[in-house]
């Protein structure tokens, strides 16, 4: 029983001490405004995203995140905009998120109703002005100055 007890603390161990890996996606609609979503956790607007599955790669996790959480399909992947991983970025777990800037098309719908109230296109300039959750101010930033960063 000890070794049992050992093995299942030594693997809790490693799971939740290495960083978990998520995807955040900037969609960008043909007419050029930003999709954004409402999270029902803190009530703050946010980039579309989440975690990667199990046995998920990461194209497949953003189709699935993206229409999950905007009924919007993927047209285009555009660059990818930068590597999160500052250990406080995100206030409920330790994780890395991959950015990416997507062209998509579609009606807007939340399919997520757990963690999604509402999902909105802005033009970029109205979007630069909103408080988002987490470090998405900054992915923002990041996106609109075209260069690929890790942080």
């Amino acid at each position: 029983m000890k070794r049992f007890a050992y093995i299942v603390q030594t693997v809790l161990g490693l799971l939740f001490r290495h960083p978990l890996v998520g995807v955040c996606l900037i969609p960008i609609l043909d007419n050029g405004q930003i999709v954004l979503v409402k999270r029902r956790d803190n009530g703050c607007w946010s980039f579309p995203g989440g975690m990667v599955d199990w046995g998920e790669n990461i194209q497949h996790s953003i189709e699935r995140e993206l229409t999950e959480e905007t009924g919007l399909n993927l047209t285009s992947l555009g660059r990818l905009v930068g590597v999160y991983s500052a250990p406080d970025r995100d206030p409920r777990i330790h994780s890395i998120c991959l950015t990416f800037e997507l062209q998509v098309q579609g009606d807007l719908q939340v399919n997520d109703i757990n963690e999604i109230s509402e999902v909105k296109a802005f033009p970029p300039e109205q979007v630069q002005e909103m408080p988002l959750s987490h470090d998405h101010s900054q992915q923002l930033n990041d996106y609109l100055q075209g260069q690929l960063v890790i942080r």
